[in-house]
């Protein structure tokens, strides 16, 4: 690749980096790479914004310097303009790059861009929109909107993004009553949280069955089996301790195609940590063809 696209969220992670277009277009030069660097301002449409800004720039690789939101809204792009994605994390978690054995460092991830290989993945959709590692119903949504608040005060960290999963888990009051269909098969149940992945990375950090579904090419949908505060809270810790059991804190189906119903005309959802209410019923589905995204020549992670 001679000449990349780079969209640069300015705001992801924890700021501490300091001038860090600066320090992308020197990486960038010093790999031989041109690189036309664009920021989003504001509230705005990513997808919109790095489509627009590839069609301007002529690259011949779309890359996301940010968050997992970031680059999920990145992926659209790419898969949509048929070029393939690079990545520089600047998120809190990363899960995405971690998946893929891309450097953390802003370093390590331009040398991956310069010097690595082309993998094809599959890529989730969601009501037709992107998404990654997650998307979720219930609790989860409420989650993020806590973190907004909580980030705008003590800033970004993961210590944080925790704080705020306790902190809207003992305020959670309204269990989902849904109607699912897995590949053709239907059932009914009341939860608080049905959790969508497609990462087998996150599940195996936490230790959670699913993993091998995901490499297969199917989903793996957790409900969580709890409805009083005091059992969500309880579950989470037991998650971020790998501790969480299938059967008596979740339970755990796979498929390639789920429908979901909540009976209501739309419901908040969440995508790699963006939320949006969405019409419903709710379908996800992985997309016809393939995201490629640069990863080490090394080894290509999940």
């Amino acid at each position: 690749m001679r000449k990349v696209c780079v969209i640069l969220n300015e705001r992801s992670g924890d700021h501490s980096e300091g001038d860090r277009r600066a320090r992308l277009s020197a990486l960038f030069d010093q790999a031989g790479i041109s690189a036309d660097i664009a920021v989003p301002k504001g509230k705005l449409d990513l997808v919109a914004f790095a489509r627009r800004a590839l069609e301007k720039s002529g690259a011949e690789m779309l890359i996301a310097a940010g968050g997992d939101g970031t680059i999920g809204a990145v992926a659209a792009a790419s898969h949509d303009a048929g070029v393939p994605m690079g990545v520089i994390p600047q998120g809190t978690f990363n899960y995405f790059a971690r998946g893929l054995n891309i450097p953390e460092d802003m370093d390590g991830a331009v040398e991956v861009v310069a010097t690595g290989q082309l993998h094809d993945m599959p890529l989730g959709e969601v009501n037709g929109e992107v998404f990654l590692n997650n998307a979720s119903l219930g609790v989860y949504p409420l989650i993020l909107h806590r973190r907004e608040s909580i980030y705008n005060r003590w800033g970004r960290s993961r210590l944080a993004a925790y704080w705020s999963v306790l902190l809207a888990l003992t305020g959670f009051r309204r269990p989902l009553k849904l109607r699912i269909t897995l590949d053709g098969r239907e059932e009914k149940l009341r939860t608080p949280l049905a959790f969508v992945a497609n990462s087998a990375y996150q599940l195996e950090r936490f230790n959670l069955d699913g993993a091998d579904a995901i490499r297969d090419g199917r989903f793996a949908l957790f409900t969580a089996k709890g409805e009083r505060s005091i059992d969500l809270v309880r579950t989470a810790l037991k998650l971020a301790g790998g501790a969480a059991q299938k059967g008596s804190d979740f339970d755990l189906a796979t498929a390639r195609d789920i429908t979901i119903h909540t009976g209501r005309k739309r419901t908040l959802v969440a995508r790699d940590g963006e939320k949006a209410l969405m019409e419903t019923p709710i379908r996800i589905r992985l997309r016809d063809k393939p995201l490629r995204v640069m990863v080490p020549k090394d080894g290509a992670g999940e």
